[in-house]
């Protein structure tokens, strides 16, 4: 019977002093915004998870999903996953809206309460949730 191992390691390859600290959601938007493609804003929905350490500084960035130009598909399963093998002590979620709308719709606003709560459980706090444009953007944890 063969039974394969879980083994748990990990090298952090940029040392935290190097990396950007979020310390508002303007800091978040201008980091995001330097990792999408500017020839796509306008074109597709996209979300991205930003994985943070306990001192607020960026981890990483992560491209969870893209869609057409009216919604994206996005599985909070996978962002954990990805949160918790990064050790990230909190995330913070970012999508566009093509259409250049800064209004949340009502699955925005779904989708911003599932991982609250997911994040609260798994003690990995969601510290916003961001709709980006080119122009702007808006904290979804504003509205709550």
């Amino acid at each position: 019977m063969k039974i394969e191992e879980v083994k748990l390691t990990y090298k952090n390859k940029i040392k935290a002093a190097d990396r950007p600290r979020i310390s508002c959601a303007e800091d978040a938007y201008s980091v995001f915004l330097k990792s999408w493609d500017q020839d796509q804003i306008e074109l597709l929905e996209e979300c991205k998870a930003m994985f943070l350490d306990r001192q607020l500084r960026v981890m990483s960035i992560a491209s969870i999903s893209k869609g057409g130009m009216n919604g994206t598909v996005v599985d909070l399963r996978i962002v954990f996953a990805m949160a918790l093998k990064r050790r990230a002590d909190s995330l913070l979620l970012a999508h566009n809206h093509p259409s250049g709308s800064l209004k949340p719709s009502q699955a925005d606003i779904g989708l911003t309460k599932q991982f609250y709560e997911a994040g609260r459980i798994l003690q990995i706090e969601l510290k916003d949730h961001l709709i980006i444009t080119n122009d702007g953007f808006h904290s979804m944890m504003s509205d709550f």
